[in-house]
Formats: structure tokens, C-alpha cells, sequence
């Protein structure tokens, strides 16, 4: 098996694509691929079947965390007894600890919001008694939008319980675990305390694995500019950690290489504990480990089987872990370097070797980082060969250096600190500046599965070709990878497809008008709540709903937005829009008043603001908008709502903002003839509108209703549904569908929902 054992590796790969995507001619194409090869001898009987039994094997070992989740046998407050499996995660406001049922061994994952913490004993190993409700974790509920019931379930957790009374925890005893992850917190403690505030929030993500105390626009401005790998401890740190064992040990400590070497082994481990144990330490420590064993029992194996045996130990330790995003982006990357060592020796610059590695590394991880943001920032291939060099070289050295020298010669620190901190603003100061000059990502949407493969078989070619430099061959495919990447971006642009989406932000509305061939995209309205206790909505909606719901679709730019009034729960996240993304037009009422901020960046982007009124016909790109309220000044914000009749896939639709009663009965008054397909039913389905002799007059089909879940006013209330089902009434919810999409072709369409 020397040589070969990459080939079960790709058969797991095939068995976790067959089971993520439920594509099973995956795993058959595996097959067909190695017999093929055995065929053509360019693979032993003893490989083949080796490779054969281990993907058959993974291919039912493996969990398919996208299977409805079995619902627990009870729905009320509980006593579950079992032991916390999982390091204790604590911040100042919750304690996260995870404990496994001592029955069932299910795992549920409890959040602690009390401020009582002293006595809970929350340790790691403790045998504990809770008493809460388990719930199953709240799932996605817009297309783009972060998981969290995946999250957890790639984590192999399916139930959350949420405490507030210390009195429902009870835990005694620990493991021996237990005094790792407490030095791991004691060292955390120290450095916070002895260092200042910068520098220890590094110092503790560089070496510690514990990134909490890095602000989140640093963190953001890492993953726009894919730096995030920065972050997370890998293989250059774990170098490091051998290197300075080693050279201690045998320099300085007078220990035979023997000596040294089993030291090692021991302690690389526990580091990696103490480094927080996520996937990319696990894999580096773990391929050490293993190089140092063959080593001493005389195998030979070379490193690609090294990385691949690891794969595969790792898995099925925890079989949850290759659904998980860090241990994907570190195996990726990891086997695209080690495929590329001899193209990457071929270069006796350093600064070119950096870009080719820099290259190699973004290239290999690029369709998953496209699934996953969907995006791709091409700079970014440049800004690494300067930033990675100084993290390399300066900034992970010095955070070791400081973290060993604290309890020995602890004075020079400070002045480590104050030559770190200097420096450090510096480096940040000239990404952030970066960011804002040239930032401007490819807005590429998702990544389909088989142009991944695709993708990944062009630049294997690709790198072949040029590692045995055939530059006219290697440039041709590297063209294809190019061409591949700008179909997948015009694809919208091909598509005879349109869409209608009303996605789910809770209490307050935002429709996406997605046109045939991407001839234009309309947002009607881009609400978000305001939070208890703040002055103006958070941008959270536009962050964690909106703006992933749009770049997953492919969408950078917003040809119009249509604000039906000036209420937060319709144009809350606006000014986020417009501060993030180029919008050409936007259409409001000639009643509708901005704020003088908002004005003020409508002019700064040269945003073409319509006034409208009722009678006046707008076109946006290939869309046509009749507008049939407001004809007069009601002096309400709700009554002056924006009214819009549009037809789409062959529907006819009525937006009608937040308008009640009376201005239903003008609109039926001006337009006494108006019937429609789709109703997007008034102000969330409050009691004030949709009434009866409104619903009789226009006769919809479907009614579409944006309501937040619980939302505190009742919405929608029970007296319009009953007359929405009287008229019989297609109802569409937010609050139990999610996201509410009509798609269509020409003449015809189907609605769905997100939520199953």
C-alpha cells in the first residue's frame, strides 16, 4: 500500500459527497475509476481492495447530518443525567458546556445564562444532573443564511437545552482532561493579565487557539481579504512547537535524540489540546506523530500517505468532523501543497515561492470557499505573499517567545509587547486600507457539485503540466479553470429563470425580484427590527440574512429598491445596502421622508431617487411597476405606503406595504376593476388591514405574509386569516414557512418554502 493509501482517502471523499449530496453515482464513478486502474495495472490487487472495503465501509459509517432529526420522546422540562464530553466554553455573558445522556447518549449542547456560576463545577469529565427543556436548534430559515442546526450537527449535537436557574445544574467530578483544558484557561487568564489587551488577544489565537478577544472587525476584514487561516493553528505553529521542543531538549537540556523524539510524543498531544484541538492542530500533530512512529519502526511512507492515513484515523475517531468547514479548508490546502512540493522547488525566489504557494493554497480551497461565502477576492492571492511572511517570521516566533519567556524572564516582555504593538498597527492599518481601496470581491453564488469536480480534475491537470513545465498545455488549462469560474458567474445571465423571494427577517419586510437573464434585480423593501433599548436598527438583518441571501444568488449589485414607507420593520437595513453595495435607483413615494445621513450617502453614491405616485407606470430594467397608492397625503406613514401592481411569471402581484382599511378601500375606489393573482398581504397581517370587502373585490390566489416568529403584536391575527381561508386563500407565512420563493419560466411558476 506505500504510495497508494491516497486512494481509499478519495473513496471516503466519494462516500461524504454520496451522502452530503445524495448522489450515489459518485461512490459507483469511484468504483468504475479504481477497477480502471487496476485494469490498466497501474494499481495491486491489495490496494484495490483495500480502497474498495474502506469506502464501502465509511460510505455507512459516515452520518448524514441533512436527515430530519428524530424527535425526542418528551416536549416539557426534564432531569437528564449524563457527563459534560466537551471542554467548557465560558465568555461574560453564558457557559457552553455539551453533556452526553447517560441512556441514550444523545448530546445536548446546554447554554448556562445565570449570573450564579461559583459551585456549578462545570468541568470537563463531570458527571452531571440537568434539568431543562430539550429542544431541537433553530435551522436556517433563508436560502445563504449560517445554519446553526447544522452547525451543531457537524458536531454530532442534535438538542440544545437553555438554563437560567444555577439550581438546574448539579455536577461533581472530572477526568484527568479536565487539568489540560484548566491549564489551557489558567495560561489564557495569565496572559490577558500581564500583557496588554492587543497583544493578548493574539498571543492567545496564535498560540492558545482562542481567537474570542480579537474584535469582529478584525476577524471580518481576515476572511474578506482570506487571511482567516491566519487565525487558526496549523502546521507552521506545530513546526514551531517541535522545533523549539527539540532544540531545547537537546541543546540545552543535554537529552539523547531518543529522549527528545519520545518527549515529543508525548507532549505534541497535549498541545494540541492546549491549542484547542480544532481540525487543522489535530492534522498537523497528528502527521508529526505519525512521521516520528514510521520512523522508529522503519516504514516508509511518504507524505501524501501521511496526510492521507491521518484523514482517515481522524474520521473515524469522529466521524461528525469532516462535515466540519476548518477540517475541509486544512485537508484541502494541505494536499494541494504536497501535490505542488516539486513546482513550488522549482522556484529559487523566495518571494515567488511564497506567491506559488499563496496561489496553490487558494486555488485548492476555492469552490469550498465559494459554497461557503460565495465569494472569491483574486488580491487576496497577492496580499498573502505579504502578510503570511510576517506572521511566519515575526508575529507567531514573538507570541512563542513572549508565552515561554513569561515565566522566566517575564521583564522583557513588556517591552516585546510595546515593539509588537507597534509594529502589529501598522500591518493592520495597511490591510484596512487595502480593504477600502481595492476591496470588490467576485460575487461568484453557490459552487454546483459537479463543477467542483470539474474544477478540481482541471487543476490537477493543471499543475501536472506545469510541474513538468509545459507551459502552453499548463496555461491552456489553466484557461478552462478560468472559463470554468466565469460560466459559473454568467450562469444567471443565461438562465431564463426568474424569481420572486420573500425572505424571512422576522417582524418586518424585504422581497427580492430576481428578472429573467439577470436584467434586473429589485429589492421591495429591506427591513430590520430595532432591538429593545437601541435608538436605530443593528445591521445584523442585512448581514446575516440579506446580504447572504443575494451573494449566494450571485447577486452584487441592486438595480432598484422600492421603500414602501419609512417604518424600520421596511427600510431598517437600507443604509446598509447602500453603503455595501452599488444600487442604481431607488423609488419611493412622493411622502416618503429620508433621514439627512441617508441622504447624504444617496448623493455620495449617485443614486437616482424616484417620487412617485398613484397612476404613474415605472420600468426598472425589463420589469414593469404600475403604482396604485398613495394618491394623497394621509398624513400616516403606515396609510402613504408605496402600492405596487407588477406581473411576474405569468401572475399578477399587489405590494401593499403597510396600508390599512381606508387606503384599501381608495385603491378599490380608483381601480374598481383590479384583481390579482399574488397579495402580499398589508402591515404583517395586522387586524387594521385586509379586510373582507378588500379580499372580495380582488379575488387573490395567494397570499404572502411576513410575520416574525411569536412576534409580540399576534401577527398575523386570527380575523384575517379566517377571511384570507374564507375567500380560500393560499396562505404563505414567514413565521412557519421561512422564506417564501416563486419561481418561474416564462408563463409559469411554483412556490416553495424554505422551510419544510
Amino acid at each position: 500500500m506505500q504510495g497508494y493509501w491516497h486512494f481509499p482517502a478519495l473513496g471516503i471523499v466519494s462516500s461524504f459527497l454520496s451522502i452530503m449530496f445524495g448522489y450515489e453515482w459518485i461512490i459507483v464513478l469511484f468504483f468504475f475509476w479504481i477497477i480502471w486502474l487496476y485494469i490498466r495495472h497501474r494499481l495491486g490487487k491489495l490496494s484495490l481492495i483495500v480502497s474498495l472495503a474502506i469506502t464501502l465501509f465509511f460510505f455507512f459509517y459516515l452520518p448524514d447530518i441533512e436527515q430530519p432529526v428524530p424527535k425526542l420522546p418528551y416536549d416539557k422540562e426534564q432531569k437528564i443525567n449524563g457527563k459534560i464530553t466537551r471542554p467548557v466554553q465560558k465568555t461574560p455573558t453564558k457557559i457552553d458546556f455539551t453533556i452526553t445522556d447517560d441512556v441514550t447518549g444523545n448530546d445536548f449542547f446546554v447554554t448556562y445564562f445565570g449570573d450564579k456560576r461559583d459551585g456549578l463545577h462545570l468541568k470537563y469529565g463531570a458527571s452531571c444532573r440537568i434539568v431543562g427543556t430539550p429542544e431541537t436548534p433553530d435551522a436556517a430559515r433563508n436560502p445563504g443564511q449560517f445554519d446553526y442546526r447544522n452547525y451543531l450537527a457537524s458536531q454530532g449535537i442534535f438538542y440544545q437545552v437553555i438554563i437560567n436557574d444555577s439550581e438546574a445544574i448539579t455536577c461533581t467530578g472530572s477526568s484527568f482532561m479536565q487539568n489540560i483544558y484548566q491549564l489551557r484557561s489558567d495560561m489564557i487568564q495569565y496572559v490577558q493579565q500581564h500583557l496588554s489587551t492587543q497583544t493578548a488577544a493574539w498571543l492567545n489565537a496564535l498560540v492558545l487557539g482562542d481567537d474570542t478577544e480579537i474584535d469582529e472587525e478584525t476577524k471580518e476584514l481576515f476572511q474578506r481579504w482570506n487571511l482567516t487561516h491566519l487565525l487558526a493553528i496549523s502546521g507552521l505553529h506545530v513546526g514551531l512547537v517541535v522545533g523549539l521542543l527539540y532544540m531545547l531538549l537537546v541543546k540545552y537540556a543535554g537529552a539523547t535524540r531518543e529522549k527528545a523524539q519520545w518527549t515529543v510524543i508525548v507532549f505534541l498531544p497535549i498541545y494540541a489540546l492546549l491549542a484547542g484541538g480544532e481540525a487543522s492542530v489535530l492534522r498537523a500533530s497528528a502527521m508529526v506523530l505519525l512521521f516520528m512512529a514510521t520512523g522508529k519502526w522503519g516504514w516508509k511512507l511518504s507524505v501524501v500517505d501521511v496526510l492521507s492515513i491521518v484523514f482517515m484515523l481522524l474520521i473515524c475517531f469522529d466521524p461528525y468532523i469532516v462535515y466540519q468547514v476548518g477540517f475541509q479548508l486544512s485537508f484541502c490546502v494541505t494536499f494541494g501543497l504536497l501535490l505542488s512540493k516539486d513546482w513550488l522547488l522549482q522556484t529559487n525566489s523566495s518571494f515567488f515561492t511564497v506567491l506559488k504557494i499563496s496561489f496553490i493554497s487558494q486555488m485548492m480551497i476555492l469552490p469550498l470557499q465559494v459554497e461557503y461565502f460565495f465569494t472569491f477576492q483574486p488580491l487576496s492571492i497577492l496580499l498573502n505573499t505579504v502578510i503570511v511572511p510576517y506572521f511566519t517570521l515575526f508575529v507567531i516566533p514573538l507570541m512563542f517567545t513572549m508565552l515561554l519567556l513569561a515565566p522566566v524572564a517575564g521583564f522583557i516582555n513588556p517591552l516585546l509587547d510595546t515593539l509588537f504593538v507597534q509594529i502589529h498597527d501598522v500591518f493592520i492599518i495597511v490591510i484596512q486600507m487595502t480593504d477600502e481601496i481595492a476591496y470588490d470581491p467576485m460575487v461568484i453564488g453557490s459552487f454546483p457539485l459537479l463543477a467542483t469536480v470539474l474544477y478540481y480534475v482541471c487543476f490537477v491537470v493543471f499543475m501536472a503540466k506545469a510541474e513538468s513545465k509545459k507551459q502552453k498545455e499548463a496555461f491552456a488549462w489553466g484557461c478552462s479553470l478560468v472559463l470554468l469560474v466565469m460560466l459559473i458567474i454568467i450562469k444567471p445571465y443565461l438562465s431564463p429563470d426568474g424569481k420572486v423571494t420573500m425572505l424571512d427577517i422576522g417582524q418586518g419586510d424585504a422581497f427580492v425580484v430576481e428578472l429573467p437573464y439577470r436584467k434586473g434585480v429589485i429589492l421591495i423593501d429591506a427591513g430590520a427590527p430595532v432591538n429593545f433599548g437601541e435608538k436605530k436598527p443593528s445591521d445584523n438583518v442585512y448581514k446575516q440574512i440579506i446580504r447572504p441571501y443575494l451573494r449566494s444568488q450571485g447577486i452584487a449589485k441592486i438595480d432598484a429598491i422600492f421603500l414602501s414607507h419609512a417604518d424600520t420593520d421596511h427600510m431598517g437595513s437600507f443604509p446598509y445596502i447602500l453603503a455595501d453595495m452599488p444600487v442604481k435607483h431607488v423609488v419611493v413615494s412622493d411622502y416618503y421622508t429620508f433621514a439627512n445621513p441617508v441622504l447624504e450617502a444617496l448623493k455620495n453614491n449617485e443614486v437616482n431617487i424616484v417620487r412617485t405616485e398613484s397612476g404613474d407606470k415605472l420600468t426598472i430594467e425589463d420589469g414593469g411597476f404600475h403604482v396604485l397608492s398613495p394618491s394623497k397625503d394621509s398624513q400616516s406613514k403606515n396609510e402613504n405606503s408605496l402600492v405596487l401592481y407588477t406581473e411576474l411569471g405569468g401572475k399578477t402581484w399587489l405590494f401593499t406595504g403597510d396600508i390599512g382599511r381606508e387606503t384599501e378601500k381608495e385603491i378599490i375606489r380608483l381601480y374598481p376593476n383590479l384583481t390579482i393573482d399574488v397579495l402580499k398581504v398589508a402591515h404583517h397581517g395586522s387586524r387594521t388591514s385586509t379586510g373582507s370587502d378588500f379580499l372580495q373585490e380582488i379575488h387573490p390566489v395567494y397570499g404572502l405574509i411576513s410575520a416574525g416568529v411569536n412576534n409580540m403584536y399576534s401577527h398575523p391575527h386570527r380575523d384575517v386569516l379566517q377571511s384570507l381561508q374564507f375567500e380560500e386563500v393560499n396562505i404563505y407565512r414567514t413565521d412557519k414557512h421561512g422564506a417564501v420563493q416563486y419561481d418561474f419560466r416564462k408563463g409559469e411558476g411554483t412556490f416553495s418554502t424554505y422551510l419544510p
